[in-house]
Order: structure tokens, then C-alpha cells, then sequence
């Protein structure tokens, strides 16, 4: 990894309510122009994760209680959501969260916002999103309610491009979409990263996808960073086969060997 990262998360926990700890000294780096994933089944704290460095956790009575996190080499734990997004950091939370009663073109301008660069720079910002999701330029005046639910995911992804960041934090981006819309996102994804130098960390629960197209990830378990490394050498690894892609050393699991599962899976403790 980089060794001057632009996200440096350095073991934090985060506990909710005050008295639900939900990440244990997690720690993580995402460099500059790299796609980083966060691994991990439903609960793992991957979402957590991202809220924290978004600073969205106060809106769910969560809150940072040890470690840090640097963007930059400025912490910003403290800073307020506004202020990760005028320093180029925005979330695309889980779910796509659309204004239903707006069109899409009016979501995406939504997304610029704070922008201070004036019209014509926001509307060069736009049609380099239609270019991108050529998709919604064909539905930009359909109400985003009666979009599916592939166009709102690009919306959203759309909406945040608006905002003309350096970092897009994208939670479980494949939650509820047909393969191929999937992929097509992810696609995109890699895009903007290589054309444009977008910098992502997303969190996704479908492994093989996310490795495929990310370059480093960080596999959490019960608030835990229990596995790291470089995308391909994750990919090859035989528990990742196992417990997140689904194939073993004989092929494909069944739930016959959920007891081999609990016995093997000590490691990740």
C-alpha cells in the first residue's frame, strides 16, 4: 500500500447508543486512485465503517470512541459531513435513497449543491455523468419513483459525481440489482476510477464481484479486520474461496458442512 495514503484509518471503535461496540480497532488505508473494498457478511461492520469516515454515524447515535482517521494527514473524525464533502469525500449510501418525487436530472443537480464554480461548470459536470450513464440522459425527466432499480443506483452514483469529488465512499452497490446490472455498474465504477481518478472504498457483501474489480481489500468480521491484501492474491486464497466465494478444494459448499465451516473458520478469532 502507499505509504502516504489519502485515508488512513487507524484503529478505531465505534459504539453506538453508548454501550454497542460495533467495530474493534479496525484499521485500513486507501490509497490515492485505488479502488479498496470492505469485505464481509451482513453485520461485519462495513457500513459502520464508512459512516465513520463520513462522519454520518451521529444521525444513527454512533460515535468514533478511540483511534483516528486522517485524510491527507488531517484528522477529521470530528469534522462535520459538510465538510467531507467540501473536502471531496462523498458517501452513495446503501439503499440508493433517490428523491422519489424528483426527476433524475433534478436528483443529480442535487448533487452539486455546494458547488461554487459556477453553472457552467456544474453543467459540464452533468453531461460528463450522462456520458457515463448514458441511461439516465434517456430517462432525465422520468420521475426517479418509477425508475429501476439499476437507474437509481446510477443516479445516486451520479448524484455524488455532482459534487465533483476526489473520493466516493459506495455502500453495497449491488444490493438488489440483477447481475448484469451489476456488473455494468461496476464497470463503470473502474471508468471513473481510471479515466477520471476517482478514489473508491466500497463495501459490498458480493465478494467474487468486488474483488474483481477492486485493487486492495480488507475483509471484516464482528467489527474485525481479519484478512487484508492485494485483490488477486485474496481472490487465490483458499478460506476466502471457502467462507466468501463459496468454493472450496472439492468444489462449491453445501450447508452439510456448516460444522467443517464453524471448525475451520477459528482463524478468523
Amino acid at each position: 500500500m502507499s505509504p502516504k495514503p489519502l485515508l488512513d484509518v487507524n484503529g478505531i471503535e465505534v459504539i453506538y447508543n453508548h454501550v454497542i461496540l460495533v467495530l474493534k480497532g479496525v484499521s485500513l488505508q486507501v490509497p490515492e486512485g485505488r479502488v479498496v473494498a470492505l469485505l464481509g457478511g451482513n453485520g461485519a461492520g462495513k457500513t459502520t465503517t464508512l459512516r465513520a469516515v463520513s462522519n454520518l454515524l451521529e444521525g444513527e447515535r454512533g460515535e468514533v470512541t478511540k483511534g483516528s482517521i486522517e485524510l491527507r494527514g488531517e484528522r477529521i473524525e470530528r469534522l462535520s459531513t459538510s465538510a467531507m464533502v467540501q473536502r471531496g469525500v462523498v458517501q452513495v449510501m446503501e439503499g440508493r435513497h433517490c428523491f422519489a418525487h424528483l426527476t433524475i436530472e433534478e436528483n443529480l443537480l442535487t448533487g452539486a449543491y455546494t458547488r461554487k464554480d459556477g453553472k457552467a461548470a456544474v453543467r459540464d459536470t452533468l453531461d460528463k455523468v450522462y456520458n457515463y450513464f448514458p441511461r439516465l440522459k434517456t430517462r432525465r425527466s422520468s420521475q426517479a419513483a418509477y425508475t429501476s432499480g439499476g437507474e437509481q443506483q446510477m443516479c445516486a452514483i451520479g448524484r455524488a459525481l455532482m459534487a465533483n469529488p476526489r473520493m466516493v465512499l459506495l455502500d453495497e452497490p449491488s444490493m438488489g440489482l440483477a447481475p448484469q446490472i451489476v456488473e455494468e455498474v461496476f464497470e463503470i465504477v473502474r471508468d471513473l476510477n481510471q479515466r477520471e481518478g476517482v478514489t473508491f472504498l466500497l463495501a459490498e457483501q458480493n465478494t467474487n464481484m468486488a474483488l474483481r474489480y477492486a485493487d486492495y481489500g480488507y475483509i471484516l468480521e464482528n467489527g474485525r479486520v481479519v484478512m487484508d491484501g492485494a485483490a488477486a492474491e485474496l481472490r487465490e486464497n483458499e478460506d476466502v474461496k471457502e467462507f466468501y466465494l463459496g468454493v472450496g478444494g472439492e468444489g462449491r459448499r453445501s450447508f452439510k458442512d456448516v460444522k467443517s465451516y464453524k471448525r475451520r473458520k477459528r482463524w478468523l478469532a
